[in-house]
């Protein structure tokens, strides 16, 4: 039995075959990959057993699709609460524990009330009970200092920190384009 189309969706990599992104993990769905290759903007390089039809036409779903084009990755990364968490690998700078994305806060190291601005460089990931603990305190104050000093992360710093943390789902065909830097089985 198929699986349904909904889970068929297609790793999406650079034209130098490298995912547009690790985290989230660039993925289409199977009509937006579809279309892609009707338009000619993707090669396909792996498949799905799935096989979609039309009454003139039938095509093996693509699990893989590499661009023909070369998109250049953003230079600098937008400042968004997600990638805060991302630089700090989803641990509480104070803690250091890892908690779920839904746990997490952000902690202005130098409060917003002491002219702190919300900043790469003063912004750090808080567990809720760490963020509430330093409130508004500086740090020598309370004696919470973040483990890291917060810096802005480059795009591929970023990168790399999201192929620590791989989806749930990874099929057997994306393997190669997603870890070629682990250690092969020698057989």
């Amino acid at each position: 039995m198929s699986p349904p189309l909904e889970s068929c969706p297609a790793l999406v990599l650079n034209a130098d075959f490298r995912p547009l992104s690790y985290f989230p993990l660039s993925l289409w769905s199977w009509q937006e990959s579809i279309k892609a290759v009707f338009l000619d903007r993707v090669n396909i390089v792996s498949h799905y057993e799935h096989v979609v039809r039309s009454p003139s036409f039938e095509m093996q779903l693509p699990s893989v699709i590499a661009l023909k084009e070369y998109v250049a990755s953003a230079r600098r990364p937008a400042f968004t609460r997600f990638n805060v968490f991302l630089r700090d690998r989803f641990c509480c700078q104070y803690c250091g524990s890892a908690f779920p994305t839904h746990e997490l806060t952000f902690d202005h190291v130098v409060p917003r009330s002491k002219g702190g601005r919300t900043s790469w460089t003063n912004v750090v990931t808080a567990c809720s009970c760490c963020n509430l603990t330093k409130g508004s305190f500086m740090p020598r104050e309370c004696g919470m200092f973040p483990l890291t000093t917060p810096f802005q992360p480059t795009a591929f710093q970023l990168q790399e920190n999201g192929r620590a943390f791989p989806p749930g789902f990874l099929h057997a065909s994306w393997r190669d384009f997603l870890y070629w830097d682990s250690e092969l089985d020698a057989t």
